[in-house]
């Protein structure tokens, strides 16, 4: 473990991951904050279904493209202009931008946008917009106009399959699914028996309800010939982004016994998908606690002097507690990691300078 924090603002690529509730919502706008008032120009995403993170930055409404995010007020570094986009994800209208990118032709284009299963596929499959993120991630990451790209998770339960989207989408590209429905009734003799038997079932299907559920199928599978290699390749390069050196995927918690459990989980899991993880963020962190012999030689009445007495006890019980689960968080920490305190803000964050402020109090462990 590190006992330096990292410079965040050094970094290509900045990936926040945790459970949900522990504020990295907050600490992604925190971080993109950071960056940009330093003269980066920077974008943040989020992919989570709520606005969030653009209602933490003041930008109403929904943002499918990078929106500019005003700065008044916000000081930058010296002789350096601040630039901050923000925009939540639309996993649809990426599919269908991606789908222009590489088909072949407007026609092959056209018949693929119109097809039934496309339109269902685009819109209803969670795998579909875990790719989606990472396809528009590396669309952002490609950009030379932009210094960093901040990127705000789904909660630790989805993050791990979000993450292992590109492995997943090759995965698939290449399996025997994406051969079978895909090839023409004279091919069928080189399929095995109960690959036969599968595209019997979907054709007894179509022939007692009359969806043509077969041929649409087959249809969108064939749609998408020729351009295979290109999705593949936007695959790996995702995935390689994600391993990058100048990547840092950032672990947000805060410092409750169940969340701390739930970070060394999430930091096993990152371990054995070989992700690595630069920091851990406690977020929500105690401050430091008073001298109790301040309080005993304050000139203050006698009364009012025992119950803040009691109160530091109170609190020095939970600090007690939040140290314990700092020490079991330290034992899990991956080699070269930096385990960063975010100290409490004392009220929900409702403007850039609240933002500013949690960035500007990070420090290490």
């Amino acid at each position: 473990m590190s006992s330096r924090p990292p410079d965040f603002t050094r970094f290509r690529v900045v990936v926040c991951l945790g459970p949900g509730g522990v504020g990295k919502t907050t600490m992604s706008a925190a971080l993109a904050i950071m960056s940009a008032s330093r003269g980066r120009a920077v974008d943040v995403m989020t992919v989570d279904p709520a606005p969030r993170l653009l209602d933490a930055l003041g930008l109403e409404g929904g943002a499918s493209e990078p929106r500019p995010v005003p700065l008044d007020g916000l000081r930058a570094a010296k002789g350096k202009a601040a630039r901050l986009r923000a925009m939540k994800l639309d996993p649809k209208g990426t599919f269908d931008a991606l789908v222009a990118r590489y088909a072949p032709s407007a026609a092959a284009r056209d018949a693929i946008l119109a097809n039934r299963i496309y339109r269902n596929l685009s819109n209803a499959l969670a795998g579909v917009g875990d790719y989606m993120a990472m396809e528009k991630l590396l669309e952002l990451a490609s950009d030379a106009a932009t210094d960093q790209v901040v990127l705000d998770t789904p909660p630790a339960a989805e993050a791990l399959d979000f993450l292992d989207a590109p492995r997943r989408l090759l995965e698939l590209l290449s399996s025997r699914a994406v051969t079978l429905l895909g090839a023409p009734a004279g091919l069928l003799r080189q399929f095995r028996f109960v690959d036969l038997a599968a595209r019997a079932v979907l054709s007894a299907f179509d022939r007692v309800t009359g969806l043509n559920l077969l041929s649409d199928v087959q249809a969108f599978v064939q749609g998408f010939e020729g351009m295979y290699e290109g999705f593949a390749d936007r695959a790996r390069r995702a995935n390689a982004l994600l391993h990058a050196s100048d990547t840092a995927v950032v672990m947000v918690t805060t410092p409750e016994a169940g969340r701390i459990a739930q970070a060394r989980q999430f930091l096993e899991s990152l371990g054995k998908a070989e992700l690595s993880v630069k920091a851990v963020i406690v977020n929500r962190a105690m401050a430091p606690l008073p001298d109790a012999r301040e309080i005993a030689s304050a000139k203050i009445p006698a009364a009012l002097k025992r119950k803040l007495i009691r109160n530091l006890a109170d609190f020095a019980a939970l600090k007690e507690r939040e140290s314990r689960s700092l020490d079991a968080l330290r034992e899990a920490m991956p080699a070269g990691a930096s385990l960063i305190l975010s100290r409490e803000l004392e009220h929900e964050p409702r403007s850039l300078a609240d933002l500013a402020s949690i960035a500007g109090r990070l420090t290490a462990a």
